[in-house]
This record gives structure tokens, sequence and C-alpha cells, in this order.
């Protein structure tokens, strides 16, 4: 979308952000990527994310393209005086720090409004408002009290999703939030205050487990041991070990699937007949499926079965995902700059509109990159400006 003179959906609005690790910068990032100018107002140390290592080490990179970078001291008056100026400019101010922190800092929505009753503020929180709303919450916290490590480990045995799906879908339901008050403030000309909340972010998740209690009235097994609702849908171990995750999900497929692999008798079977009869085989059927293919090699498997239509996928390792021939023809990686100035790729957001995908405009800033441009613009002066920096209240790249 970049790339066109097509305007991007949000170009025109300004996004004042107030955030840190991966919630709120994701709420950002959205905004950024369709055209908002997202401001990032970061600590005269920095972001540290930026500074993050082991599995924290690619957050400020990924969660924090398209945007803008000030360096403020908001434990000083200047310094919350110089971001109040910015907030006075924006349509969305977007904020993840511990309940009660910003309104320390003067910089709450109650304040604020006041200040710019158009103003649409997004907070980002572990809960939202009731009994739990006190606590301290990160991705790992919800996901146990939320059920979802339960669905996704062994019984017993319970584990975290493998991303932080908690942190990135919050900031994606602030940024939805936020464009939905853009559309209400369009009917009314005022904004609102937006919350968005990891653990109701998770109960949402889960919330089709929960479904499958109040239609069937037994509880959800665990992903790994629960009952399929499809027939074959299963990882096999093939030749020299490999790993191919192989699907057959319709009695439609699973004659495909007979037919390509010389199971003519097992078609024939009346107690496969249907798929619901292949769930309730599972027990004997499996161990024969599995031996039928077990001397196949993974990428014979994957030829037929793309021949043949039928769902299936090798076991991929998120590393691998930068060699994509899918991800790399298609426009779904883009260059993007690493902490240490070296350049990397990175996932755009999955959609596209009018064909194009939403791209890179701005690389994640330098610590301050925008400081002395931004100051400049909301009123100070070169000798302020000067001032803020020698007073360690403001730092410029």
């Amino acid at each position: 979308m970049s790339d066109t003179k097509q305007p991007l959906p949000y170009e025109g609005i300004r996004v004042v952000e107030f955030t840190h690790m991966v919630m709120g910068p994701t709420c950002g990032m959205v905004l950024g990527d369709l055209g908002a100018e997202v401001i990032k107002v970061e600590p005269i140390e920095g972001d540290n994310t930026r500074r993050l290592l082991g599995s924290g080490a690619g957050f400020f990179p990924n969660f924090n393209r398209n945007k803008k970078s000030i360096a403020l001291d908001l434990k000083q008056p200047a310094g919350v005086e110089a971001a109040l100026r910015l907030i006075a400019t924006a349509d969305i101010a977007s904020e993840n720090f511990k309940p009660g922190t910003m309104k320390k800092l003067g910089l709450d929505y109650d304040t604020l409004r006041k200040l710019n009753p158009r103003l649409i503020y997004v907070s980002h929180k572990g809960f939202l408002p009731g009994p739990y709303d006190h606590r301290t919450a990160l991705d790992e916290v919800v996901q146990m009290m939320g059920g979802l490590a339960y669905m996704t480990g062994r019984s017993g045995d319970p584990l975290r999703a493998g991303t932080s799906v908690n942190d990135i879908m919050g900031g994606m339901f602030g940024a939805i939030g936020a464009m939905a008050a853009l559309r209400q403030r369009e009917l009314t000309g005022v904004g609102c205050e937006v919350q968005s909340a990891l653990f109701e972010n998770n109960v949402f998740l889960v919330g089709q487990h929960m479904m499958q209690f109040a239609a069937t009235g037994k509880a959800a097994d665990p992903m790994p041991s629960r009952i399929s609702a499809w027939g074959v849908y299963d990882v096999f171990t093939v030749k020299d070990g490999e790993q191919i995750f192989l699907a057959a999900v319709s009695d439609k497929q699973w004659a495909i699937f007979c037919k390509a692999f010389g199971l003519e008798e097992m078609m024939a079977d009346p107690r496969l007949k249907t798929n619901n009869d292949r769930v309730m085989a599972r027990e004997w059927m499996m161990p024969i499926l599995r031996s039928h293919i077990a001397d196949r090699s993974a990428a014979e498997l994957s030829a037929v079965f793309e021949a043949n239509e039928l769902p299936f996928a090798p076991i991929t390792r998120p590393e691998a995902l930068f060699d994509d021939p899918h991800l790399n023809a298609n426009g779904g990686l883009a260059p993007i700059r690493m902490n240490d100035g070296s350049m990397s790729k990175a996932p755009l957001l999955p959609f596209t509109m009018g064909g194009k995908r939403a791209g890179i405009r701005l690389q994640p800033p330098l610590l301050g990159e925008h400081t002395d441009a931004l100051l400049t613009e909301v009123g100070c002066s070169d000798e302020e400006i000067a001032a803020l920096r020698h007073n360690k209240v403001a730092h410029g790249a």
C-alpha cells in the first residue's frame, strides 16, 4: 500500500504512545502500518525493550516500525509539559503501564480529556475493571489462569503457547477499539477511553472450549489428549524421522486419501464410512495409517497431498520462515532494521487492501531520533530544546 498514491486509511491521525514491551507497541504498530503518525515517547535511557536478550531480543524491531521516537524524562515537570504539548495535537494516546502510573504523571484520561475533549485514550492492562484489576499480569499469567495453558499442554502439564498471543492480540484489540472510537468521534464530536486487557483477551481465545462445554456438558480435554473432531488430523513421523502434519477432514477427502495411498480396503470398511465413524475408530485406525506411510519421505507425502488438494504442513521452525518461498514471493516479509543496525526481514500485517500489503514507511526509530523535530513542531524554540537537553529532560539521536 505504501508504494502507491492511494492514501493509507489512517493518514492524518496522530498517535502518541507511552508503551513498552509487546502489548502497547502492537497497538501503535497496527495503527502506524495503516498510515497513522505514531510518536513513541521513550524514557531518556530508551525503552527497555531495546536491550532485551533471549526471547525478547526481537521485540523492539518487530513491534516499533512506522513510528517516530521522542525521548523525555516524565519524572521531571518539564518532560510532562512537553508530553502534554504533544497530546494536545493528538487524536489518540496509548499506554500500557501499571494502573495508577499515568495518573501520578498527570497523563491519565480524566486529566487529558479536559485538555483535548476529542482525544481517544487507549489503555492496555492486565485486566478490565473488576476484582482482579489490581493484579500484575503477564502473558503467561493470564494463559495459566485463563485456560489456555491447560488446553495447550498435556494433562497435568500446563504449557504456555509458543508466542505472546495475548500481548499481541490485546494490542490488536486496543487498535480495533481505537478505530471504533474514531468512527464514534465522527458521530459525536468527542473522544472516549478504550480499554483492552490480557485476561479478557485470553478468555475470548478459549471461548470455543467454554461453548463446547455449554453445548455438550463435557469439559474440553487439553489439545494433546483431546478427541479430535476429525478422523485424520495428526502429526506423522515418517522416513528418516521427519515429521509432517496430514489431515483428511471430510468423507470426500478420506476417499481421496485412501485412493492416493492404495487403501481401498479401508475406504470400503463400513466401520470407517463417515468422519464420526473414523473418529471413534482412531485407536485402531491410526496405527495402520502410520505404519502404511512410515517409509515415505515428508517431501513425497507433501507432493501427494498437494497434488490431491489435501491439507498438509511441514513442521517448520520460525527461523526457516525467512526463506519461505510463498512469503518472499508475495511480499509478506519486508526489510527491517535491527537494534544493532543490521537489516533483516519482518512479517507484515496479514491482510491486503486493494491487493497490497501495508508496508514499512519508517524503520524502527533510533532513540530520540525525532525529538528535536517534534518539539519544534509543538512550539519549542531552539533555546528551549537546548535547555531541555542540557537538563536531561529530553534526548535526541
